[in-house]
């Protein structure tokens, strides 16, 4: 069964799940037209591949330890991310995860808005 997303006014509780983050799954939050709001679990170990999204991203660690490799200007960094820490990417980044200890993440994405003709906004 899906999760329901939240509406609007609702309020969500994104404290650390602490022991009942083993057996949660991610799930979103919000998605709209030009907003998505995720809340990623990760297992220890658990690796997404290097990828990128049109939009503007924040990856906000709510717990755990997440490695996130970056490339920026040809260049790849990492970053060590633990719980209350928030990164942010400008739109079409490429970056990767990869959990060093079991982790939750809020991850939200702007998407970009399209005009009336259907393209992007220049």
């Amino acid at each position: 069964m899906a999760l329901p997303h939240i509406s609007s006014g609702d309020i969500v509780d994104l404290s650390p799940l602490g022991e009942k983050l083993h057996g949660m799954v991610s799930h979103a939050l919000v998605k709209t037209d030009h907003l998505e709001l995720i809340r990623l679990i990760l297992p220890t170990d658990k690796r997404f591949p290097m990828h990128q999204v049109k939009g503007e991203i924040t990856i906000h660690c709510l717990e755990g330890v997440v490695a996130m490799e970056v490339i920026h200007d040809e260049r790849k960094e990492e970053y060590l991310m633990t719980g209350g820490q928030l990164l942010y990417l400008a739109g079409n980044i490429p970056h990767a995860l990869h959990a060093r200890e079991d982790a939750s993440l809020l991850v939200t994405i702007l998407l970009p808005r399209k005009d009336e003709a259907g393209a992007a906004p220049q």
